[in-house]
This record gives structure tokens, sequence and C-alpha cells, in this order.
């Protein structure tokens, strides 16, 4: 048994393709996979301790911290995520009762969130083949090229203006008759020449071979669809935060995000606030509810989803954890 600051981290399970793109450091771009094996390289070469697991239930509730990262007998990461919530809830009661696998006197956060999809056929078939979710990451690769883009808040507005920079035409899926997004961002994407939005419209299906060719159009009154050729499809209807196994554990917001003394909201600034130190500073801003556990990246973050973004906040809460232990 172990006690340390102790990542918590989700798995990639998807086993969807990475889109190739450039990144900084990296002047001819590189595969996600690579990069991270060039990250491990030089965190083992610094010493750090890496541990690979998946967490399945933890006790906050006092210092040492208490982590399981198994299963019951028969059980698979895979075959857990395809539970009910009522049968995940016994698993882990039934985790609970066993020996937990790790100790800690401080915790870090990092679990990310995921992108929510339709689950229409042809999204996972094409994901990084021309189905995306982040067209700030990936709007460079449509230039001179067709897209769509499937929402209507704020996020959406911001996908659909990131690819008209490239994009020779983007058009708009909007489930209901109005848009969600601010005045202010629908004005821009209504006025712009390049945006076509299709109200009362749902996606059916992608359709492609090596690459998206087309994707079939419902619309939600009449039922009437249409096909129509397109070489992108974008997907920004939210995100949804791997929480699940902390709700009792650190405060939420009502859409599942691990709030912080630097989170952006009400909750937030007073946490905030309670935490100003003698020189009218915040105290270890990227500390949760509970002394010790800290939190950093996607699972925090409800504005940016970067991977820059994610890295700055965990190099962050592994500062403000070290000197919160330093002073314990």
């Amino acid at each position: 048994m172990t006690r340390h600051i102790w990542w918590i981290k989700t798995a990639l399970q998807t086993g969807q393709p990475l889109i190739f793109q450039p990144l900084l450091g990296y002047p001819d771009g590189i595969q996600g996979p690579e990069m991270m094996i060039d990250f491990e390289k030089q965190a083992n070469r610094m010493g750090a301790d890496i541990r690979y697991g998946l967490a399945t239930k933890v006790d906050f509730s006092a210092r040492p911290f208490k982590l399981w990262t198994h299963f019951p007998e028969g059980m698979t990461g895979e075959n857990f995520d395809k539970t009910t919530p009522e049968e995940a809830a016994a698993l882990v009661k039934q985790i609970k009762a066993t020996p937990h696998d790790v100790e800690a006197d401080a915790v870090i956060l990092s679990m990310g969130a995921t992108s929510k999809m339709l689950g229409i056929p042809g999204e996972k078939e094409f994901f990084g083949r021309g189905v995306s979710t982040c067209a700030v990451c990936d709007a460079a690769f449509y230039k001179d090229r067709t897209a769509i883009v499937v929402g209507g808040g704020d996020t959406a507005m911001e996908e659909t203006l990131a690819l008209t920079k490239f994009a020779s035409h983007v058009t708009l899926l909007v489930r209901s008759d109005k848009l969600k997004a601010s005045k202010v961002m629908q004005d821009r994407v209504l006025n712009d020449p390049k945006v076509t939005v299709m109200f009362n419209t749902t996606l059916k299906d992608i359709k492609g071979e090596a690459m998206v060719k087309s994707a079939t159009l419902k619309n939600t009154m009449t039922e009437a669809e249409q096909e129509l050729p397109i070489d992108g499809v974008f997907m920004a209807i939210g995100h949804t935060p791997a929480t699940q196994i902390f709700a009792e554990q650190v405060s939420l917001d009502s859409h599942g995000y691990v709030l912080t003394r630097q989170s952006l909201g009400a909750t937030g600034v007073e946490m905030a606030r309670l935490a100003l130190n003698e020189e009218g500073r915040v105290a270890y801003p990227t500390m949760t509810s509970v002394e010790g556990v800290f939190a950093a990246g996607d699972v925090v973050d409800t504005r940016y989803w970067q991977a820059v973004t994610a890295a700055a906040q965990g190099c962050m809460s592994a500062i403000d954890a070290e000197r919160w232990l330093e002073k314990r």
C-alpha cells in the first residue's frame, strides 16, 4: 500500500482514431499516443511513480484518504461501464466492503470529461475521420470544405464561428425552433454569410468511406429526410464530466463538474472568498470542498476544454498539493 499524492484519471477506452495535428513543441505535428509516450518518458526521467489503473471507489471522509482500484471478481472496466446506475451502486458497495488499494495524504482529481454524442449510425465509425467534437482543434483541416455543427447553445455558436474562418460553408443544425445561445452569439452566426441555420432539424446518420461524405438530416416537425453532401460533422451539444464516483465525496455543480476555489460561478467565488489568507489572496485555488483534495482539467473547466488549459491546471494543482502537504 502506498501513500503519496495520488492522481485520479480515467483511461481512454474508446479506441477512436486521433486526428494528426500540430502542437506546440512539435512543428511537424504528432499523433496523440506518441505525444503521451513522450510525456511519460519525461515524467519517468524526473522520478515520477506512474501506475495505471482505474479508480472504482474513494473515501475522502478522513485522512489518509482511501482509494479502491479493483473491480469485483469477474468484472472488468468495460463491463462496469455497461451497468445501470442501480447495478453500479451495488457493485461499488461490494468494492468498498473489500480492503482499499491505496492511501494518500493528498489527491488530485483529473478524470476529464467526455463530449456528448448523439448515438447515431456512423458517429463512432467516422470519429477522427470527419466527425469531431472540437472545431477549435480541427477547423484548420476544413479549409475550403463544408461542415455541419450540431447544437444550439453558445458552444455550438463558437464552434460554427471557428469553422467559418476556414470552411467554405457551415450548416448549423438546431433541434428546436430557436437558438439557446446568447443574443450576441446568435447575431454573429445568423449574420455570417458562410452559415446556414436549419431549425427543427436533427442528424439521423453519417455516411462515408475512408472519410465522411454525407449526412442524413431529419425535420422534427414533418419527419421529412434529406441527404446532405458534407466533409465534416462537429458535435457541440455539451460535455459530461467523469465524476460519478465522487458525487458524495466532494461538492459538484448542477452539471457534475467538481467545484474548486477558482470555479467560474457563484459557489466558486464564495469558496474563494472563504479561503482568503492574511495577504488577501486565495489559498490553494485548485482545492475542492475537501481539504487535501484538489482538481484540475476538464473535470473542473466549464468553458475552455483545451489540452493546454488542462495541463496548466494540472501544474497548478500539483503545486497547491505540494505546498499544502509541506505545511503539514
